[in-house]
């Protein structure tokens, strides 16, 4: 891309960013199955699915979830194991528990009925500032303002914001510069979006929760982390960073903790057909969920004889490397080591259970020990 070479520019004007941001989501907004309804559950589930994950990993878990539990009643009353299955792969488990906590406080509090108060919104497990906002926007149409990463990253390109826009003043300066923005949509009469052939039927009724729509899907398809299509984008004439050739400095985001490498080693230990497993305790990363016994084994020898010998006693009859596992959470890099481990007579350690491997499909696995039972099936049929 060609950089423009750097002039001083003026303020952007917010009717003309309103009326260029609406007319291009008029035309350019994704197909997405949330979009596609104004339930405020359903936009719920989807915006607290969206935390931290790719809108393409989240389709068809929305889907699943909004056949097996369509209500807010249903998720309310629904057994902690059918949610973490539901949820499994998805990751961030609080997510989904305090999902569950929040139906219960609805049911209980409004008679199961989505509050439309943005305050009452608030005070529910697990949503917060900008959840409340997207939901209210999308949901009631009501001018809320949003802030997420890609909002962060079109406003502080767009008005040439060079501060940290984590810190307090920074942060709270681009809150108020999206509640301009969302406040003028709901102002707007733009009779040429009718002309718009994706304009949805309603026109002006819906323009803040198109207007907040269009924010997230201007950084998620345009204005990217790296390389963005600057010259497609609409509002590229009144972009401080395009017109100063700052695109590549904005956001002055603060430099990623440094990642930390960890090493665990799992024995996939098996006797009659059936294997041990454990569930995670409350309180812990990822609770609830099932895995395979494991131990972390960062700076020391990862030796699986060692490790059965000292939690079974005595020798496996066999042990064969089973699967290397290698994923990321936070700033850890993980690597998983699993063992298949075939043991003589041994009863269950505490904590643990025998079950065979269509039991365990149905049980909600971590991710990387989700990997193992893969792996572990394939081996059972020889594939």
């Amino acid at each position: 891309m060609v950089r423009p070479k750097p002039t001083a520019c003026s303020q952007p004007r917010v009717s003309e960013l309103v009326a260029q941001l609406l007319v291009w989501f008029a035309g350019n907004a994704r197909d997405l199955p949330w979009r596609r309804t104004r339930n405020p559950y359903a936009v719920w589930v989807s915006e607290i699915m969206l935390q931290q994950t790719q809108v393409k990993t989240v389709i068809p878990y929305w889907n699943r979830w909004q056949q097996a539990l369509p209500t807010i009643a249903d998720v309310a009353g629904a057994e902690p194991a059918k949610i973490h299955k539901l949820w499994e792969g998805l990751g961030y488990y609080t997510r989904v528990r305090n999902l569950q906590k929040a139906a219960q406080l609805i049911v209980a509090q409004h008679g199961g009925v989505f509050p439309e108060n943005f305050t009452e919104m608030l005070a529910l497990p697990g949503i917060g500032r900008y959840t409340a906002g997207a939901i209210c926007s999308i949901a009631f149409n009501q001018p809320t303002p949003i802030l997420d990463g890609n909002v962060i990253r079109v406003l502080t390109r767009v008005f040439g914001i060079a501060e940290n826009p984590k810190e307090k003043t920074t942060n709270e300066r681009l809150w108020r510069l999206a509640g301009e923005l969302v406040t003028e949509a709901q102002k707007q009469k733009l009779l040429r979006l009718k002309r718009q052939k994706n304009w949805p039927p309603g026109g002006g009724k819906n323009f803040c929760s198109w207007l907040n729509q269009s924010l997230m899907e201007l950084g998620a398809l345009v204005c990217t982390p790296r390389q963005p299509q600057c010259l497609v984008c609409p509002l590229h004439t009144q972009c401080a960073a395009f017109r100063t050739g700052r695109t590549q400095s904005l956001p002055n985001l603060p430099k990623r903790q440094a990642s930390v490498a960890r090493h665990f080693l799992a024995l996939v230990v098996g006797q009659d057909g059936k294997y041990l497993v454990r569930q995670r305790p409350t309180g812990q990363v990822n609770a609830h969920l099932w895995e395979f016994p494991n131990v972390e084994t960062t700076g020391k020898p990862a030796d699986p004889r060692a490790q059965f010998q000292a939690r079974f006693g005595g020798a496996p009859v066999e042990l064969a490397p089973l699967l290397q596992v290698k994923h990321a959470i936070t700033n850890y890099r993980m690597t998983l080591e699993a063992f298949l481990v075939t043991a003589g007579k041994i009863p269950a350690p505490a904590g643990t259970v025998w079950k065979t491997p269509s039991q365990m499909q149905a049980l909600a696995f971590t991710s990387a020990h989700r990997k193992v039972l893969r792996a572990l099936i394939a081996r059972i049929k020889g594939v």
